[in-house]
């Protein structure tokens, strides 16, 4: 067997896949922009290159002796159409034995993210495929929105009440992981992967309350002035916060409350729950100044 290419291996969940990969024993190649950070990072745990889906003289150099790979849509590739060179690449060649995706829960029957189309393209190619379709990772609470948590002890999400089915970025990039170890067993599948329960926002604010010992509000606002903080205030690329916007309405109408029991099924074992993502990861939200 070959070598698992890893796209996005400076993100969360590509960090999590590669790392996984390399502790089951695999010839990882992890592929990103900044071949300087990747080295730091990986050392000699994994081959680095460099990589960008907008720059097509990069993909074979990328995809040498590679037979399995993960695909991670960088967040300023609004256009699905901005993927699907790398993907005909991909159907050169004829040793590709497993072409992972990060999609989006119910994706399937939502047809206004990119993922939709990019999981459409894959499957035309004819390439062996295993489309990952997580909820929203718990890492965006740690990440993107732990500014305002951090500083105003406010989460700035425009959901009202609805709720969300969050999983850990690291039980995406094991599962994900197995599936590339053992791709046989993972042809032409799609995983619905999610958290063991959904919670709203209110929910969300009161266990950060009581892990970080201080009273975290959920703000709760309207879709039309978080776009514009993410952008204004925030200084957000326009088309990241866009997706993300787009992604929360989605959020709004109920699509990301399913829980699934899919993660167990495959790992044999339980998926993290939100508490123990904030137990472990307390210092995203204190202000050390």
């Amino acid at each position: 067997m070959g070598k698992i290419m890893v796209t996005g291996a400076l993100g969360n969940v590509g960090g999590f896949v590669a790392k996984q990969a390399i502790s089951n024993g695999q010839e990882v190649v992890v592929a990103d922009i900044d071949v300087t950070a990747l080295k730091k990072r990986y050392r000699d745990k994994a081959e680095c290159v460099y990589f960008d889906f907008t720059d097509q003289s990069c993909y074979e150099e990328a995809l040498k002796e590679v037979d399995r790979v993960f695909i991670m849509r960088p967040p300023h590739l609004g256009k699905p159409e901005d993927l699907k060179p790398f993907i005909e690449s991909l159907k050169t060649k004829p040793s590709m034995q497993m072409v992972c995706f990060l999609s989006l829960l119910g994706i399937e029957k939502n047809p206004m993210p990119p993922h939709h189309k990019i999981e459409k393209y894959i499957e035309q190619s004819g390439l062996p495929y295993c489309h990952i379709r997580p909820s929203f990772f718990m890492q965006n609470i740690s990440g993107v929105h732990a500014f305002e948590i951090k500083h105003f002890d406010n989460i700035v999400v425009p959901v009202k009440k609805a709720l969300t089915s969050f999983i850990d970025a690291r039980d995406i990039g094991e599962l994900t992981a197995e599936v590339l170890t053992r791709p046989q067993q993972h042809i032409n599948q799609a995983y619905s992967i999610t958290g063991p329960k959904a919670m709203d926002y209110y929910e969300v604010a009161a266990i950060l309350s009581k892990e970080l010992g201080r009273k975290i509000r959920y703000a709760n606002p309207s879709p039309c002035l978080s776009k514009k903080y993410w952008i204004k205030i925030r200084k957000l690329d326009k088309e990241y916060a866009s997706v993300m916007g787009m992604l929360y309405m989605i959020t709004r109408l109920g699509n990301a409350k399913k829980v699934t029991n899919t993660f167990e099924q495959v790992m044999n074992k339980k998926p993290r729950t939100f508490a123990e993502f904030v137990q472990e990861n307390r210092n995203a939200w204190i202000d050390h100044q």
